[in-house]
C-alpha cells in the first residue's frame, strides 16, 4: 500500500476520522468487565527475616550448664521450680502424650522439626513430651550429635519447665522427657 503525502492542512486527528468514517461498531455483549487484579506483593524482606528469626531463636551457641547436672544425662529444671518436679519427671509422674524422632535428621532439620513440634504441643496442650535424639551409634565417632544440641535449644524455649533423660523403657540415653508449660488461658 503506497502512502499517500500528508497534506500540510491534514493533522492526525482528521486522517483517523476519515480512515474510520464508515465503521460501524460491534454490539454490546453484555457482559460485565472486570478490572484486572493486582495480586498482593510478596513481603520478600520480611519473610526473610522472620526465617532468620527462627534460625536464631534456638541457636547452638548457648553453654547450658547452669541449670543441669554433671555427667552423660540431660538433666535440666528451670529456676524457681521445686526440685520434687525433676524427681517426678525422672520417675515417669506424667504420662507421655507426643513424642519426635529426630533420626537421621541433619541439624538444620532437627532444630526446625524441634520448633514446629514446641508449637504444636502447646497448641495442643500437651504437657509431657518425648524427644528421640539418638545415641550416636549411626554418627562419626559414635558419639550423639543431637543430644547436646537438642538440650541447649530446649533450655532456650520458655515453655520447657525441665527435662531429664528418659527411663530406660521410654529410650535411655537416645532420647529425653520434657516438662512443658501449661497453657493457662484454656
Amino acid at each position: 500500500m503506497a502512502k499517500r503525502p500528508a497534506k500540510s492542512g491534514d493533522d492526525d486527528g482528521d486522517v483517523f476520522e476519515k480512515l474510520f468514517s464508515n465503521v460501524t461498531p460491534l454490539p454490546a455483549h453484555g457482559r460485565v468487565e472486570h478490572p484486572a487484579l493486582r495480586r498482593k506483593p510478596i513481603p520478600e524482606q520480611h519473610l526473610r527475616d522472620e526465617r532468620a528469626a527462627l534460625a536464631d531463636s534456638l541457636s547452638d551457641h548457648i553453654s547450658w550448664d547452669i541449670g543441669t547436672e554433671t555427667g552423660d544425662q540431660l538433666v535440666y529444671l528451670r529456676n524457681g521450680l521445686a526440685p520434687q518436679t525433676l524427681k517426678k519427671l525422672r520417675r515417669g509422674h506424667w504420662v507421655i502424650q507426643d513424642e519426635l524422632d529426630l533420626h537421621g535428621h541433619t541439624t538444620a532439620e532437627a532444630r526446625a522439626s524441634l520448633v514446629q513440634f514446641l508449637n504444636d504441643c502447646l497448641r495442643h496442650g500437651a504437657r509431657c513430651v518425648r524427644i528421640i535424639h539418638g545415641k550416636g551409634l549411626r554418627s562419626k565417632n559414635r558419639e550423639p550429635v543431637l543430644k547436646t544440641k537438642v538440650a541447649n535449644w530446649l533450655i532456650q524455649r520458655d515453655e520447657v519447665l525441665a527435662f531429664c533423660q528418659a527411663r530406660q523403657v521410654d529410650g535411655g540415653g537416645g532420647a529425653v522427657t520434657v516438662l512443658l508449660k501449661s497453657d493457662s488461658r484454656k
